[in-house]
């Protein structure tokens, strides 16, 4: 049965990696590419101008995202490290895209290998609304929960540093998670207040904050990529969730049938 779970798991996590830059395309994107026309342009030189000159970011995953660097591509110190003007970014089309896919169905199967880890683990039946559920529990211990400190951020923004973002991001995550399952397994009271106080402790202790937030795109841009982000990420787990659901209920139920028959 392993290998028929863990098959449906690499499916549906590709699977998700696909549907996830298709969404990312509608609007992500464009927003990132809008905010790298800032953070590209040399002193003095316009808006309109960078726009063709450019380089071209990875788009961060519309999945969860792990705080990573902001990339500055001049002299400017962001989050603690100078990055060169030289550095290597794929460039605008196919090859932006391609990147992009290849590090969306990377990232999609490693979540549906988590997730169905959880599954497995609970011994709950599974189908697609039930695996639904599953996704829309992702959402909130690998997205909402954590971008309540550390929300999206758009290319050439200052941010604090990376080591300690990591660190709280992944605190958040386990944190959170914690939580939602002792929410889903525990019905005492003195377990359900265990469970609220996981969630809420990442954010009491606090998320690590820059000592000057600074941004090259403007405020509304910055906001603007914020909502786009966690909607598309909450589009993306549902589906995610869906798929796997429905095709881990086909793999256990065909090993179920095949050990009857």
């Amino acid at each position: 049965m392993i290998v028929r779970v863990l098959l449906a798991a690499i499916v549906a996590g590709l699977t998700g990696g696909v549907f996830a830059t298709g969404v990312q395309a509608l609007r992500v994107t464009p927003l990132i590419i809008a905010a790298e026309a800032y953070e590209n342009a040399p002193a003095g030189q316009s808006h309109q101008e960078s726009t063709a000159t450019g380089h071209a970011h990875v788009d961060p995953s519309v999945l969860p995202q792990i705080p990573g660097h902001v990339h500055d591509h001049g002299e400017n110190v962001v989050d603690g490290h100078a990055h060169s003007a030289d550095a290597w970014a794929p460039s605008d089309g196919l090859e932006r895209t391609v990147y992009t896919l290849a590090s969306n169905m990377l990232v999609g199967v490693g979540f549906a290998l988590l997730v169905t880890a959880a599954i497995l683990v609970s011994n709950m039946a599974i189908s697609f609304q039930s695996g639904m559920l599953w996704g829309l529990a992702g959402f909130i211990a690998f997205v909402l929960a954590p971008n309540l400190g550390l929300p999206p951020e758009l290319p050439g923004t200052v941010a604090a540093d990376l080591e300690a973002r990591q660190a709280w991001w992944l605190a958040t995550v386990v944190c959170t998670s914690g939580g939602l399952a002792v929410f889903a397994f525990k019905r005492h009271f003195a377990w359900m207040l265990a469970g609220l106080v996981l969630i809420v402790a990442p954010h009491v202790f606090g998320a690590p904050q820059p000592h000057v937030h600074q941004s090259l795109a403007p405020a509304s841009l910055a906001v603007e990529f914020v909502v786009a982000s966690i909607v598309t990420a909450f589009v993306y787990w549902l589906f995610l969730g869906g798929v796997l659901g429905y095709l881990l209920g086909k793999a256990i139920g065909s090993e179920q049938a095949t050990q009857i028959g």
